[in-house]
């Protein structure tokens, strides 16, 4: 079983060589790695181009933005399996691939798989928060919940019949992707209860209120568009179930 790992990457010298390396250094080989790389101006290029004997495909070219990137890379995917690593983070150990193969292996009815991800300081990489998940159901994702997305792995048909990133909500096209797949047709899921990624956090405090308000738009129309009920009721869950992830 082949699995495709997609990086989007735009001017990410100072951590994308931990986000390649992380993946090459997976115990299982049947990977595909495809880099996406939004015709970036600083060095990370030349330290992509360091690594293409190990990167199945690599494209830079300008883009419309990071779900833009996330679906080209889609399109290009030919792995029975599709997952994203984004250029800032990097896989807690170099097994995690393996367990993820060993659960589409041993159940062909499973579609998609999450599991568990550390927000880490982006130099020493202390800990800040984790992202604990759960088996979960329709109940959950009405009050708010949903999967750690760079930990989420997605057959790759899924995407041709339910479709791909929308590029018209901003940072909630994940968001909307995961209500559509786990909601509205209601794929079936497996929780891997192991930490998978390390997530480097960065710019959260330099936010405008301005983009905080696009971001909870955005985030109401993706609920609005996959039919959740009481969508503001949701939106509040949702914020303040990050709160236990300090602790």
């Amino acid at each position: 079983m082949k699995i495709s790992i997609i990086t989007v990457v735009y001017n990410g010298e100072t951590f994308i060589k931990d986000c390649i390396e992380s993946v090459i250094s997976q115990t299982y080989k049947n990977i595909e790695y495809i880099v996406i790389d939004g015709n970036s101006t600083d060095g990370t290029q030349l330290i992509i181009e360091q690594y293409q004997r190990q990167i199945t495909r690599y494209v830079s070219e300008d883009d419309n933005g990071l779900y833009d990137a996330l679906n080209k890379g889609i399109n290009l995917a030919t792995g029975d399996i599709i997952g994203i690593l984004n250029a800032d983070d990097f896989f807690a150990n170099d097994d995690v691939i393996q367990k993820v193969a060993d659960i589409f292996l041993n159940d062909f009815s499973v579609e998609a798989l999450y599991g568990d991800l550390n927000y880490i300081h982006p130099l020493n990489k202390s800990v800040i928060r984790q992202w604990k998940s759960k088996e979960a159901n329709e109940t959950d994702l009405k009050r708010g919940w949903m999967p750690a997305h760079p930990t989420l792995y997605l057959k790759n048909n899924l995407f041709e019949k339910y479709g791909k990133y929308a590029l018209n909500l901003g940072t909630a096209a994940d968001y909307d992707l995961i209500l559509r797949f786990f909601y509205t047709y209601k794929i079936k899921a497996y929780y891997l209860p192991i930490l998978m990624i390390k997530m480097r956090i960065g710019g959260l405090s330099n936010q405008s209120y301005k983009s905080l308000y696009h971001a909870f738009l955005n985030d109401y129309k993706a609920l609005k568009r996959n039919q959740l009920p009481n969508p503001i009721f949701i939106l509040l869950l949702k914020k303040l179930s990050k709160i236990k992830q300090f602790w």
